[in-house]
């Protein structure tokens, strides 16, 4: 019963949120934000807690303060996300400004094939929307599978109407048509700060052990695809900001193991970065860090 709630409640989102204007959208996002900020929930806690990690110097105060403009960026996502199918190609490409993407144009004209690797910040839907309409590129992507089945499938047919191929994350035969794709000179773009595997590596995050995904980086030695991170923000207006960053390179010796732990703490480095400077962008609303982990794993 719980399953069907859920998928009819997103259902109604992709189906009534899309057909109001922009302002009334926009203002009904950030009163659900804030009155799910005030209720103090779980989720809402661990937001809280991650964000303490990034923030280590702010005082409950502050920390609250982020947490709430959290709250209304991730719902901002949301909002946008439910009115992305009636947006105008227009609408889309204005909708998005991204800094150096030239290492994005200049890898895909290489002809090498490239991974974009970003964490869970501002909305990368509408990225993936930008890249499909501005650039004319198709890419693929990896969607974890969610219950009920039904809701999975209107995720995957949301991002396929935006252009984009979509692959489960569960299966096994994602990792090798994500390798094809890639050496076929295409574009990979995969959310990549925490971990679904029993397989992540082991990174140093804001100064703690978490694990992040593998494939990003093992894409890239298998393939030669330019792995490149991406973090994205809100500042305040109607247009969304990025930052495509500098590649990540192959270490030219090693183990796989040793290179790809080098490219995963590249790539936490890297989100790091762009993480630090804004946020209140990044939804990561589930326990993150090896001490959280293992602390829920303690009996009690």
């Amino acid at each position: 019963m719980r399953e069907r709630l859920t998928d009819a409640l997103y259902g109604l989102g992709w189906g009534a949120v899309k057909k109001l204007p922009e302002p009334v959208a926009t203002r009904l996002g950030r009163r659900i934000a804030d009155t799910v900020w005030k209720r103090r929930g779980k989720s809402v806690l661990r937001l809280e807690s991650n964000l303490a990690r990034v923030v280590p110097d702010a005082g409950p105060a502050r920390l609250a303060e982020l947490s709430r403009a959290g709250m209304r960026s991730y719902m901002r996502y949301w909002m946008e996300s439910f009115r992305l199918p009636a947006w105008s190609a227009d609408r889309v490409r204005d909708g998005f400004d991204v800094d150096d993407v030239h290492h994005l144009t200049d890898g895909l004209a290489a002809g090498k094939g490239v991974i974009l690797a970003l964490p869970h910040m501002g909305n990368y839907d509408l990225a993936g929307a930008w890249v499909t309409t501005r650039l004319g590129v198709p890419f693929t992507t990896v969607a974890e599978r969610l219950k009920p089945e039904t809701l999975y499938d209107r995720f995957v047919a949301y991002r396929e109407g935006l252009g984009m191929e979509v692959l489960p994350h569960t299966g096994g035969s994602a990792f090798g048509t994500l390798a094809r794709r890639l050496r076929d000179g295409g574009l990979v773009c995969l959310v990549a700060d925490r971990d679904l595997s029993a397989s992540g590596v082991e990174v140093q995050f804001f100064g703690e052990a978490t694990r992040m995904p593998a494939g990003p980086a093992l894409l890239a030695q298998q393939t030669g695809a330019l792995l490149l991170p991406v973090t994205l923000w809100y500042d305040g207006s109607p247009v969304m900001r990025g930052r495509v960053h500098p590649p990540v390179d192959v270490p030219a010796s090693g183990t796989r193991p040793e290179k790809t732990s080098v490219m995963a703490q590249a790539l936490a480095d890297a989100f790091a970065t762009g993480i630090a400077e804004h946020p209140e962008d990044w939804h990561m609303l589930q326990r993150l860090w090896l001490a959280d982990l293992e602390c829920r794993q303690e009996p009690s």
